[in-house]
């Protein structure tokens, strides 16, 4: 047990060196662009790169996973008839008729009910168990060492936008410094501190910009397509198959899924539900708008409706 402790804290403190890199990183290309190159013209646009891609970052990194709301736990009654219950095929039977009253459309590869036996909750669609944060991840894209986080539906946005602004702030310091680095280049100015910082400052800003690049272009095409990581390498499954676009319902409802609504927040950190996605079907579209409103289900479950509209778009 003691064992088994000391391997789980050692694992929680080489998980944060990822982070503790980017860190020092970032802070060591501030102190080198406002201290020691002091390029006054440029400050207030850096400052704003700067202070956007701290907000974002520290936002990916510490937004904890949303997880599966208490709808989707089996309630006392059916977790002891589940237990009860030695044969598989009536296991299977039993969370059939529990999702009858959730907002479920996907299956597992079987084309059983997907069910998590750690966390004990029936899976909302695109949820999965991420086995480093020992949780199930709404909407869950992967697990990012550099965030030291799960990558899912309470941060995806916030990790697109540490994305875009960590591009930007390469840029920024990219584009003003190059100036100054032909001039060091060509001998035009004499040697001190302040060549060292400029020669890495290119250096650290390309090499990241290109990585990111690539990065960021990936995840652009998945939110055009409303895939996540994990749906790209295994195409979700439905009643009537595995179907890789049945999340895709046109690109601009796919960025509003991620984004939000209100176009002039998209570029700001802040964040609404992940237990379920409009459908790309067209039994979906038809008898299950949207699905996207979590009062309207709340209301719903409470006067016992749900279960023939849900029923119905099945």
């Amino acid at each position: 047990m003691a064992l088994s402790r000391g391997l789980r804290c050692c694992q929680t403190v080489f998980s944060w060196i990822p982070v503790l890199i980017i860190t020092a990183v970032v802070l060591w290309s501030y102190y080198a662009y406002v201290f020691e190159l002091c390029l006054l013209v440029y400050l207030l646009v850096f400052h704003v790169c700067f202070v956007m891609f701290c907000w974002t970052y520290w936002k990916s990194i510490f937004t904890p996973p949303a997880t599966p709301c208490k709808k989707f736990q089996l309630s006392y009654s059916d977790k002891q008839r589940y237990e009860m219950e030695e044969r598989p095929d009536a296991q299977k039977q039993i969370l059939v008729e529990i999702a009858k009253k959730l907002p479920i459309f996907t299956r597992a590869q079987s084309g059983a009910i997907r069910f998590c036996d750690r966390c004990q909750v029936l899976k909302p669609d695109r949820c999965h168990h991420c086995s480093v944060c020992e949780t199930c991840v709404l909407k869950m894209d992967h697990h990012c060492p550099w965030v030291n986080n799960c990558v899912g539906f309470s941060n995806y946005k916030f990790f697109l936008l540490f994305l875009a602004y960590s591009m930007l702030y390469c840029v920024y310091i990219a584009s003003t410094v190059f100036q100054y680095f032909l001039k060091f280049w060509v001998g035009y100015l004499s040697d001190g501190p302040a060549k060292f910082h400029i020669l890495f400052l290119m250096f650290v800003a390309l090499m990241f910009f290109v990585s990111l690049m690539f990065l960021f272009g990936y995840h652009c095409w998945l939110v055009a397509k409303n895939r996540s990581t994990l749906e790209a390498f295994s195409a979700p499954v439905f009643v009537n198959g595995p179907d890789r676009n049945g999340f895709n319902v046109g690109v601009r409802r796919n960025l509003q899924q991620v984004f939000g609504d209100n176009k002039r927040m998209w570029m700001v950190p802040v964040q609404g539900n992940g237990h379920y996605f409009p459908l790309r079907s067209q039994n979906s579209e038809s008898h299950n708008p949207l699905l996207a409103n979590e009062d309207l289900w709340e209301e719903e479950s409470d006067d016992g409706s749900e279960e023939g509209s849900l029923g119905e778009s099945t």
